[in-house]
């Protein structure tokens, strides 16, 4: 997989995608990663990639010649083009796992009011928005996507488990976690947790994760046998 990113600012994309796990990815060979700064495919003089909206109003937004000129370098017939945009679908676990079967990525960053609606007409295949909130430019909400399919990707993480015993995987916030030492402060690690039954853990955790979800989050929580099981579990964990 590779994940082409257009954005006025490559320096702050590379800073993250050459540290951590996702660095580690990209040098590894496990995906391709590319930042392309839109300035380079401007013909102004002063690498100009912006002007005023036509109607007024406030702001500017990014022009439609070095953003066609860049697409049209980059894409493939295969590329999935996502323009990250406050009126985008809403991004989530699900839509990052679909994401991670494309061969080719390209994300662009938005910046000011937006960019011109003749590049999302002629190109995006898809807006998406990582919350219902703005932002000052799109590079964080690139990284968001790239992390969060990024790491989906065979090899990335060093336990394929990691990858499902998480919060979202499957609908459902994660489970409280516990390491070593066993008692700190006066506060233990239950007791479930040291007693090697992986069955009665295993049930402990859904239980629990089922619970930390109803109470943060309940709108996930679609199907009503979640809320049976949950009940059955409860007599028991309680």
């Amino acid at each position: 997989m590779k994940f082409d990113v257009v954005t006025l600012f490559p320096e702050l994309i590379d800073i993250y995608t050459r540290n951590g796990i996702i660095g580690r990815a990209v040098e590894n060979g496990l995906f391709e990663f590319e930042a392309f700064n839109l300035r380079d495919y401007s013909e102004d003089k002063h690498k100009k990639v912006d002007d005023y909206p036509y109607g007024g109003g406030p702001g500017m937004l990014l022009k439609p010649e070095p953003m066609f000129k860049l697409l049209d370098a980059i894409k493939k017939h295969n590329s999935y083009i996502i323009y990250l945009s406050p009126k985008g679908s809403l991004f989530n676990q699900n839509k990052a796992k679909e994401l991670s079967q494309k061969d080719h990525l390209i994300l662009i960053a938005g910046h000011y009011e937006g960019i011109d609606q003749r590049i999302i007409e002629r190109y995006v295949d898809e807006e998406i928005s990582v919350g219902d909130f703005v932002l000052t430019s799109g590079e964080l909400p690139v990284l968001t996507i790239v992390d969060a399919v990024g790491r989906l990707l065979p090899g990335v993480l060093g336990s394929e488990e990691s990858a499902i015993e998480e919060s979202h995987s499957d609908g459902l916030l994660e489970y409280p976690q516990y390491t070593r030492p066993e008692s700190y402060q006066g506060m233990d690690v239950p007791e479930i947790l040291l007693s090697g039954h992986h069955k009665k853990i295993e049930e402990w955790r859904l239980f629990k994760a089922i619970e930390i979800t109803l109470k943060r989050r309940p709108d996930l929580i679609k199907d009503k046998s979640i809320i049976e099981k949950y009940n059955k579990l409860s007599q028991i964990y309680k």
